[in-house]
């Protein structure tokens, strides 16, 4: 917003008011100029808020909703909104079948996010070489796996080597729990471990392939 007279930006607002119709909020506002003093009006427009599909992952459910964003903002991953069952965390957006990380939310088909109220559950799976024990386990969300970290779970140290999230499947770096949807590790001769998960599994399962 500039001054019409000198084309300064530093600008104030003097009153403002709003005006709404059945598509659309208007603020109209009284501005000065902190440069030449000019006073002046300018309205400002944005569409009302209508109701857009969210489905949130609480673990290991699905929760198929809906909520109210104005349609001409941007919408990004990594965005937190507000719904009726919470703070969640945008995940993914869906724009006609594609996910993409960044839209208009009036062209948004489907709003993926994750709830940041709970912890975050994950898998753990331990390649034992034809067969595979595989762990759920719950952790804060913002507790950070890396490849190659060493970690103690039921009876087993095992080494990080694939990390697989919301996105993509890693063999390096590191992510949050919020993101993981699954690590995948092997069993190691180390003693030492980086951290210990055991008291945080929910639940084991044994797969085996021979």
């Amino acid at each position: 917003m500039e001054c019409p007279v000198c084309g300064s930006d530093e600008i104030e607002i003097v009153n403002s008011k709003f005006k709404t119709t059945k598509k659309v909020i208007q603020e109209e506002l009284i501005l000065k100029c902190e440069e030449c003093g000019h006073v002046f009006r300018d309205v400002v427009s944005q569409k009302k808020p209508r109701p857009f599909r969210l489905i949130i992952s609480e673990q290991d459910k699905s929760i198929k909703t809906s909520i109210d964003l104005p349609p001409n903002e941007e919408l990004l991953v990594g965005d937190v909104l507000l719904s009726d069952y919470g703070q969640v965390e945008v995940t993914s957006l869906e724009v006609d079948g594609n996910r993409v990380k960044k839209a208009i939310i009036q062209d948004i088909n489907t709003i993926w996010a994750a709830s940041i109220e709970i912890p975050a559950r994950i898998g753990v799976s331990v390649d034992l070489h034809g067969k595979v024990d595989s762990y759920k386990v719950d952790l804060d969300r913002d507790f950070k796996i890396s490849v190659n970290d060493l970690i103690k779970i039921d009876k087993y140290i095992i080494r990080v080597h694939i990390i697989k999230t919301n996105e993509r499947k890693t063999d390096s770096g590191y992510a949050r729990a919020g993101v993981i949807k699954r690590v995948y590790g092997k069993p190691s001769k180390m003693r030492k471990f980086d951290y210990d998960l055991t008291d945080k599994i929910f639940k084991k399962t044994v797969k085996d392939f021979r």
